[in-house]
């Protein structure tokens, strides 16, 4: 059984910068697709980034592609997300996850397994 702990939310300004971790334990994370969601107050949890086991594809939201970047060192059994160029939109409480989506699913909360606690990202305009 997988267990997810994310670390690394907090208060920013707009513009600047965040990198968000998550660590897993009780299993590999190099045999799942790894992923981050995020949600906001009075939203539906959405997707952010995710990270394909094996060929390690990466796929964004339309809303995060070329401020954020997602990557994963199995060795360590870790996942990251870089988040760069922050708007006041990006706040929210941030996850992370695993699963074994196909590429037509991969968006989709359905598809994954463990969900950790989150972390709060707060962006001030």
């Amino acid at each position: 059984q997988v267990q997810l702990a994310e670390s690394g939310g907090g208060l920013v300004q707009a513009g600047d910068s965040l990198r968000l971790s998550c660590v897993a334990s009780g299993s590999s994370l190099s045999s799942y697709t790894m992923a981050w969601f995020r949600h906001a107050p009075g939203k539906e949890r959405e997707f952010v980034a995710a990270i394909f086991r094996g060929n390690s594809n990466t796929y964004y939201s339309t809303s995060v592609k070329g401020r954020f970047t997602i990557s994963r060192d199995n060795a360590r059994n870790t996942l990251a997300l870089q988040m760069d160029s922050l708007k006041p939109e990006d706040t929210a409480l941030y996850y992370c996850t695993n699963g074994r989506p196909i590429l037509s699913n991969h968006r989709s909360v359905d598809a994954y397994y463990t969900w950790g606690q989150g972390t709060q990202d707060t962006v001030a305009s």
